[in-house]
């Protein structure tokens, strides 16, 4: 087994989702601290953030325990997604502003990832977004969260009110076959489940004809046509967009804001991947 020395969380290069200190967004990021808030009690994947200038030593030792935490002999394939201070907040989401990059496997491709998903929050529309948004320039290097990546046979992003129509009544589930990179990248038309709050009956079901998939692959992940067969079948069941819509509102309630989720499933089991606020209700009541 892999050791790490204990040392003060504020001079830590690397922080567990389960330690205490991750909770803090000015430390982890919003999207980090939004899953360490939740790391005890819900199906998340494990993981680690890399804060403060990269400790190579300290990133080879995290990535070395992740892996026997999968319980594999290789280098575990890992999920590298940024989680800047202002990111997946109340305010602003920068979904889509940032790198992230999956299928990630060994310390040399893992380096090279952290230091993509920072160099990008200084991308032309990362900087743009920012502008638009009223906020500055990160002056800070870009926290970075390394997780397990779930081995998705489908994907969705839930919504716990609908953003189109917020006075529908409605949780609005999109899922789709593979990664969701597919669904957040706009490549997939996903199929789509409104059910009615709070009974999760579902008010309409649209199984879209879904021709492109995000899937692993060697060096990371790539999108890949979709079996003839499989496209025109729903990626989840009714029980799982009831199951995925049921979180989202158990979500909401707790943290006192309506939640835009990011899920995946491996066979039966369910995934939380990313809790955030739905910014553009905030802005629309603006």
């Amino acid at each position: 087994m892999t050791t790490i020395v204990d040392t003060p969380a504020q001079h830590q290069p690397i922080l567990w989702l389960e330690d205490p200190a991750a909770i803090s967004a000015r430390r982890t990021g919003g999207k980090a601290a939004a899953l360490a808030r939740l790391a005890d009690r819900l199906p998340i994947p494990p993981g680690f953030v890399v804060v403060g200038d990269v400790d190579r030593i300290a990133v080879e030792l995290a990535y070395a325990a992740l892996g026997d935490r999968a319980g594999t002999d290789d280098d575990a394939l890992v999920a590298v997604r940024s989680s800047a201070a202002d990111e997946d907040g109340l305010q602003s989401s920068f979904a889509g502003q940032h790198e992230t990059i999956l299928g990630v496997r060994g310390i040399d491709e893992l380096l090279d990832a952290i230091a993509e998903c920072r160099a990008s929050a200084h991308s032309e529309r990362a900087l743009h977004y920012r502008r638009a948004s009223g906020l500055t320039a990160p002056r800070v290097p870009l926290p970075v969260l390394v997780q397990l990546l779930v081995p998705a046979d489908a994907a969705a992003v839930v919504f716990s009110i609908n953003p189109v129509t917020p006075r529908s009544g409605e949780v609005l589930v999109n899922a789709a076959f593979g990664l969701g990179e597919s669904i957040v990248g706009g490549t997939v038309t996903p199929d789509e489940w409104a059910l009615r709050r709070p009974s999760l009956a579902v008010a309409r079901r649209t199984i879209a004809d879904k021709r492109r998939m995000t899937v692993r692959a060697p060096g990371g992940s790539r999108e890949v046509d979709v079996p003839a067969p499989l496209r025109r079948l729903p990626s989840i069941t009714d029980m799982q967009a009831r199951e995925a819509a049921g979180l989202a509102l158990d979500l909401e309630q707790e943290l006192g804001f309506a939640v835009d989720l990011e899920l995946a499933w491996s066979g039966d089991d369910v995934h939380l991947l990313q809790c955030r606020p739905i910014t553009t209700l905030a802005q629309e009541a603006a």
